[in-house]
């Protein structure tokens, strides 16, 4: 079956089908869901850096007026 067709039948341009195989396309599946995990995990904790720096600015910024 032609990738066209393929890309035709799950709704997914022909860009987004190579754009995925190059970035999926030598892994084994636990591998792929081992990076899925990974990049959902450093998500949170960029999430997480980036509540903390607010925080830490928050603080700066009220210490500073007080004086």
């Amino acid at each position: 079956m032609p990738t066209a067709d393929v890309c035709r039948k799950h709704g997914v341009s022909s860009a987004t089908f190579y754009k995925y195989k190059a970035k999926y396309g030598g892994l084994e599946v636990s591998d792929a869901r081992r990076l899925r995990a990974l990049e959902e995990e450093n998500g949170k904790l960029e999430k997480l850096l980036a509540e903390a720096m607010l925080d830490n600015a928050i603080l700066k910024d009220v210490a500073a007026k007080k004086w």
